[in-house]
């Protein structure tokens, strides 16, 4: 077999993965896809977005300075979840995976193909809280000031830095283990993300301000605030390089885990 039919043959099994994973997610399960992937926001944005300014708690317009955060929230969380959770229980009880193995793709793909599915369940979980929003918080959304080519980046390559993480946890930790790394790593990267304030507001607590720039979660939510609002926020340049950085660094070293974990 020579190298462009082989090629073509890992092409067409992955994309075959792809089309296994997306029929099961969006057309068997998608009543629990929905479940687990909106219930978390939609309360964010209507404890944060609509009661507390209506009862005084806070400002009127933060529920749009809000906004940014939550799509991020999504995006991030739902490829990080879809990643490790599938590959903890495929590793450890169903052994599943190996049926995957067995697909004409290296084992680094195999792991790729994952990355690629959870970032896709991340960017339809984070377009639906969208149309959901202009319905919960007061005086729905304002689209006039968006940036659409960083909106777009930013919804392409934040669910992969999810999924990337995802794919860390998912070949690093064992099935006993998952609730506890789940409750020490999601905690912090939730509250460490500039979900719920601006990153640029954080200058009277600079020390906090320095410790956000090590979660990529900061680089999502900021990317979404620049391109959903005014509001001050991380440079652009040092946005792209956060969540490009991020990426790239845990992508390595979950395919190089995936690898490992394969192969034993």
């Amino acid at each position: 077999m020579n190298g462009t039919t082989t090629r073509a043959a890992q092409v067409r099994a992955f994309l075959a993965l792809c089309e296994r994973d997306f029929w099961v997610a969006f057309r068997r399960q998608v009543g629990g896809f929905l479940a687990q992937t909106l219930l978390q926001p939609v309360f964010y944005l209507f404890i944060f977005g609509r009661v507390l300014p209506e009862i005084g708690a806070a400002g009127q317009d933060y529920g749009s300075q809000l906004l940014p955060g939550v799509i991020a929230l999504t995006l991030f969380l739902t490829a990080l979840q879809n990643t490790s959770l599938p590959l903890v229980i495929e590793f450890s009880f169903t052994k599943e995976i190996e049926d995957r193995l067995l697909a004409p793709l290296p084992a680094a793909l195999v792991g790729v193909q994952k990355v690629v599915v959870a970032a896709v369940r991340g960017i339809v979980g984070a377009i639906i809280i969208l149309p959901l929003a202009t319905v919960i918080l007061p005086g729905g959304v304002d689209f006039s000031d968006i940036s659409w080519p960083g909106f777009v980046a930013v919804m392409l390559i934040g669910p992969l830095a999810g999924a990337a993480v995802g794919l860390v946890l998912g070949t690093a930790v064992e099935a006993r283990q998952i609730n506890v790394v789940f409750a020490v790593v999601l905690t912090p990267l939730l509250f460490t993300g500039a979900t719920f304030y601006p990153w640029a507001a954080l200058d009277s607590l600079r020390w906090f301000q320095v410790v956000t720039l090590i979660n990529p979660l900061t680089y999502v939510s900021e990317g979404l605030r620049a391109a959903l609002t005014t509001a001050p926020h991380l440079g652009s340049g040092w946005i792209a390089l956060g969540l490009v950085g991020w990426t790239l660094v845990f992508g390595y070293i979950g395919v190089r885990g995936f690898e490992r974990r394969a192969v034993d």
